[in-house]
């Protein structure tokens, strides 16, 4: 595999509804980095499997995920809670991870050109795709708002769901996401830990450009 050199590479873990993508969205716009949010990459594969349930198998997922683009993965329809249920159950397969990290490390290191680095989210970024990455971070908030921000969303989209659904939600996919045998979501010991409970967006991005500008500029 090709990889770029001196590239700035940021790793994001963090678990559901934490913020972490629409942070990553900032930094990657500020910074000129290609940013990928991995936990899209599940849910397009969870999203195969509901539509075509009697074509799904590692053969056909082998051939969508082939001419798979990265703007395939921004379709609002994968943030509904039955596509993301369906994710975090079928990332605990070996060969589903084998086959996303492999699409995930090829961006990480080797970004289009016009990029000057890459910036991935997702629950294993910092440990088992990027562990070399020059900035890691782990983005967490309390459950409530975590299930508060999740619903917002979905109300937007007109979503025909309820506040107690959606916690409900976000606390299994908490406990498949920490305690799964393969690749669980956990902080390392080199990833700063970001909290976003009482933090507004900007809040929180300006706390992370000061982590990075310090990192860059050393």
């Amino acid at each position: 595999m090709i990889r770029r050199k001196n590239i700035l590479k940021i790793a994001i873990d963090s678990p559901a509804a934490a913020g972490a993508g629409t942070l990553a969205k900032a930094i990657s716009k500020h910074y000129n980095l290609f940013y990928l949010d991995t936990g899209k990459i599940y849910r397009y594969i969870a999203n195969l499997k509901l539509k075509y349930p009697k074509a799904y198998n590692q053969k056909f997922i082998n051939s969508k995920m082939k001419s798979l683009k990265v703007k395939d993965l921004s379709n609002k329809y994968l943030l509904s809670d039955e596509i993301g249920t369906e994710a975090s159950i079928i990332s605990k397969r070996k060969e589903i991870r084998k086959l996303v990290h492999s699409f995930q490390i090829n961006f990480a290191y080797n970004p289009p050109k016009k990029y000057k680095g890459s910036c991935l989210d997702g629950r294993d970024i910092t440990y088992k795709i990027i562990p070399d990455a020059d900035i890691k971070l782990f983005i967490t908030a309390n459950v409530r708002t975590r299930a508060l921000r999740r619903f917002n969303e979905l109300k937007i989209l007109k979503k025909d769901i309820t506040y107690k659904q959606v916690l409900k939600s976000i606390k299994n996919r908490d406990k498949s996401d920490f305690n799964r045998k393969i690749s669980p979501l956990k902080k390392t010991k080199d990833s700063l830990l970001i909290n976003t409970t009482k933090l507004n967006k900007r809040a929180c991005f300006l706390k992370i450009k000061k982590i990075i500008d310090k990192k860059i500029n050393i």
